[in-house]
């Protein structure tokens, strides 16, 4: 039977939504695809230290931002960007992918998240206009995106619990990639980027997780364990 040790970089918390439906979907997998996952809680201040993340089929650096350290955070999502680790990042893993994007790759020194820092000059993570908790609302997926091939359907209904997300002013950069938009809400605002090149790496700014709430299996989450457990080693 398939199986993948995925690491769940955040502070795992009973109050985050998302955190408590982790067992559901572990499970849901096992049964409905037949993959065993082992997920290991990883704090986001001990993913500062790059040498706690080897050995991991996939790296998904969950809900529940501001984290005790933004900086495992980023540096969770630069480690799998880097190492072409499986990388899935939901609601605070999504704006923290784009932050480590924007500081290593647009070579932004200041880029910052506006929660943590609200005097920042380049915030590209800012306030959305409407604020996005315990909301729901249609993404529409970018054609010919990873996105679009796993949905196998042009939109969907996606939940959120997020007052932050990219500042529309760094929306362009995305256009052209490697990382590029994957999702935009009805208004265009970017909900979800995907890299080329990468075997698997998407960050959405909704949380699929959420799906495990009304007892439904989300076919983002899938796919990640899917490309972590494809990723492992055969044993010999």
């Amino acid at each position: 039977m398939p199986t993948a040790t995925i690491a769940l970089v955040g502070n795992r918390s009973q109050s985050v939504r998302a955190h408590t439906r982790v067992p559901a979907i572990v499970e849901a997998l096992r049964r409905r695809d037949g993959i065993v996952v082992d997920p290991y809680w990883i704090p986001s201040e001990d993913a500062e230290d790059p040498r706690v993340l080897e050995g991991f089929d996939g790296i998904w650096v969950v809900p529940g931002s501001p984290y005790r350290s933004a900086e495992g955070a980023v540096a969770a999502a630069r480690f799998a960007r880097e190492r072409g680790i499986p990388f899935l990042g939901t609601c605070g893993g999504f704006q923290h992918a784009l932050l480590d994007w924007a500081r290593d790759v647009w070579r932004m020194a200041d880029a910052a998240h506006a929660e943590l820092d609200p005097s920042a000059t380049e915030p590209v993570i800012a306030p959305l206009s409407c604020a996005l908790v315990e909301q729901t609302g249609v993404v529409r997926f970018a054609p010919g995106s990873r996105l679009a091939a796993i949905h196998g359907r042009d939109s969907a209904v996606e939940g959120y619990h997020c007052s932050y997300g990219l500042s529309p002013r760094f929306a362009a950069r995305l256009v052209e990639g490697p990382l590029r938009v994957a999702a935009r809400d009805e208004a265009g605002d970017v909900r979800a980027v995907e890299l080329d090149g990468h075997p698997f790496f998407v960050a959405t700014l909704y949380q699929p997780e959420r799906s495990a709430l009304e007892g439904r299996d989300h076919p983002l989450i899938a796919a990640f364990v899917e490309a972590a457990s494809a990723s492992r080693p055969a044993s010999p």
